[in-house]
């Protein structure tokens, strides 16, 4: 996996295609908390400052929302800032209300390497845009989940921190208006 999409999968375990948007004419709607609202069933909020190496752009999944025991796609782009070198690395937890299901550290350079991506470390400075794809195990059961990914350089330094929130719970198939 290359870093970025590290963070995509890692993150949620879920990584749409790529926008026929360009990222320069693309709306957000961004609440004044930060968080980026994507749809009713899935948001995101970059939580980094602005001096980490990594600079999340978008993040856009496909299904949306996603299902559970279906492929996703994650696609993500990005800008690094400064090399990313052997030794970043990223702490991933999950959370569904109180409950803490995963928190796990992954070496994003040899995470890379394993998936013999096209992106290796050192990462260089630039605009790179990830696409990843995830099965979505079917036994995920209905909840609100958060994913909290904190990256940090080899050095320690932040590099990139990202909060996503995904409710997995059902949906009624019509909302009643009064």
């Amino acid at each position: 996996m290359t870093p970025l999409s590290t963070l995509a999968a890692l993150a949620f375990a879920f990584v749409g295609l790529v926008s026929a948007t360009p990222l320069d004419q693309q709306l957000t709607l961004s609440p004044s908390d930060g968080t980026v609202r994507i749809s009713e069933s899935w948001d995101y909020d970059v939580c980094g400052q602005s001096t980490d190496a990594i600079q999340i752009k978008s993040i856009d999944v496909t299904p949306d929302p996603p299902k559970p025991g279906q492929n996703m796609t994650v696609n993500v782009k990005a800008y690094v800032q400064e090399v990313v070198e052997d030794g970043a690395y990223v702490d991933v937890v999950v959370k569904m209300g109180l409950v803490k299901l995963l928190q796990k550290r992954f070496d994003i350079c040899d995470e890379a390497r394993k998936a013999e991506t096209t992106i290796q470390c050192p990462v260089q400075p630039g605009d790179y845009e990830v696409e990843q794809v995830a099965d979505l195990p079917k036994e995920i059961p209905p909840g609100k989940f958060l994913v909290n990914v904190r990256g940090y350089t080899a050095d320690d330094d932040n590099l990139v921190c990202l909060n996503l929130n995904v409710d997995f719970r059902k949906k009624p198939f019509f909302k009643l208006a009064w």
